[in-house]
């Protein structure tokens, strides 16, 4: 193996796919589409916040209107109780509200149903805080039925929020505050941008292969290097694509979001956790309990140590699925032929992708383990893993150790077949053709 022609090959595919077109488009574009991503659903509440919704009620049960009071986002109009709802319905347009609302008379059970009217239809949020705050008025009427004495000031002291501090022991005897919220959202991250630069960037390879193969260029070429030189030159130089693309991205959409985050002030905080309230309920995002998790686990986790394992997962994960994907791609002469061949590639990286679901909620379990070492797996899996702090050193150590094992394994048949399969032309190949050329002594 000749070092130095690597090398060469390393720079032409590096030089080569970094001056595409396409590589500086998806470079600049991919930053600005995450940014948006970002900011986006925090400026539209801000800005669906200026507009306050107006509501009437018609409450036929006389219970409800102490638990509905105006703030800046919505106003609350109460209508005689014995109001005609036709007629309401009729002048709609002249009443200037959003939406009209019906609460029936108590019925024999001592319950009441509700009816809304609009010319739009009612979101999720608002019919939730509706059905919210009518089951407490429905609830607390029943309770006074009963007769206690001094309930308004019983039910004043029973009502309290537990907060659960989750901490866990460290082996030396001490602990350590979990934020599980955190932990998850990490994990996500990692592991699915693992997945989606292993696909993209495997594919890539794949792809320049035929491109290759079909102008007959890398007939040339092999008449100077061998293949396995050509090869591991290939999967490098895009792999070192990657990276810059990857790096590029994150400085990019770093200064988007905080340009956009000055831009607008507070202003985006504020409607952030509107966004988060209207998703997961106000009281869990006021009480601090899901946004609160978060930031103060991302303040408590080694984001070096995350970054560094990153790095190695990403590059041995790529590393493996792209020599596969060279091998599939010498083995065709078009990319409408890599589907069947391809799929015993694609089908252990999806499988990554399910498992990491179930690592979120289960990073210990014997599932989650196994697919952490397997090596077709273990690049989203363990990453997903990491965060909750559950991977003992050694589990790592093995994991990475198999990885690299498994990748020189793989390089070494994916070469065999890469040497014999970029100069066959016109016959679509199966995967008995593949055994023969792993076998080839040629």
């Amino acid at each position: 193996m000749n070092l130095s022609k690597i090398g060469l090959i390393i720079g032409r595919e590096y030089s080569v796919r970094v001056k595409k077109k396409s590589f500086i488009l998806t470079t600049i574009l991919t930053p600005i589409l995450m940014a948006a991503l970002i900011l986006i659903p925090s400026l539209i509440m801000f800005y669906q916040g200026e507009k306050q919704q107006k509501m009437m009620f018609v409450d036929r049960s006389g219970l409800v209107k102490p638990y509905f009071e105006s703030d800046k986002s919505v106003e609350y109009q109460f209508a005689d109780a014995n109001a005609d709802i036709a007629q309401l319905k009729a002048d709609f347009d002249n009443l200037g509200i959003d939406v009209l609302v019906f609460v029936s008379a108590l019925d024999s059970s001592n319950n009441v149903a509700v009816t809304t009217y609009s010319k739009e239809p009612v979101s999720l949020e608002t019919k939730n805080a509706i059905s919210r705050k009518v089951e407490t008025a429905v609830r607390d009427y029943k309770l006074r039925t009963y007769d206690i004495v001094g309930y308004d000031e019983i039910m004043a002291k029973v009502s309290t929020s537990v907060p659960v501090d989750a901490l866990s022991l460290t082996d030396d005897g001490g602990e350590k505050e979990d934020s599980v919220e955190a932990y998850m959202v990490i994990a996500y991250i990692m592991s699915f941008l693992i997945y989606l630069f292993t696909f993209m960037f495997g594919n890539m390879v794949m792809r320049g292969v035929i491109e290759e193969k079909s102008s007959r260029i890398i007939e040339v070429m092999v008449s100077s290097v061998s293949s396995f030189e050509l090869m591991m030159g290939k999967i490098i130089g895009v792999s070192l694509v990657a990276l810059t693309q990857f790096l590029i991205w994150i400085v990019l959409t770093i200064l988007l979001v905080a340009g956009g985050g000055l831009l607008f002030g507070g202003q985006m905080a504020a409607s952030g956790a509107e966004v988060a309230a209207g998703t997961m309920g106000a009281e869990e995002v006021l009480s601090g309990g899901f946004m609160s998790g978060i930031t103060e686990g991302l303040a408590s986790l080694n984001l070096p140590y995350l970054v560094i394992f990153f790095l190695i997962y990403f590059l041995l994960g790529y590393l493996l699925y792209a020599s596969m994907f060279a091998a599939v791609g010498s083995a065709v002469d078009n990319e409408a032929d890599t589907g069947q061949l391809s799929l015993p590639i694609t089908i252990p990286l999806m499988l990554g992708i399910f498992i990491m679901l179930h690592t979120f909620q289960h990073p210990s379990s014997p599932l989650s383990f196994w697919a952490s070492i397997i090596p077709f797996t273990s690049p989203m899996v363990m990453l997903a893993r990491l965060p909750f702090g559950v991977v003992p050193g050694w589990q790592l150590a093995l994991s990475i150790g198999l990885l690299v094992v498994t990748f020189v394994l793989v390089t070494w048949i994916s070469a065999r077949i890469y040497r014999v399969g970029i100069l066959m032309y016109g016959k679509k190949a199966t995967f008995k053709d593949l055994y023969k050329w792993m076998k080839s002594k040629k």
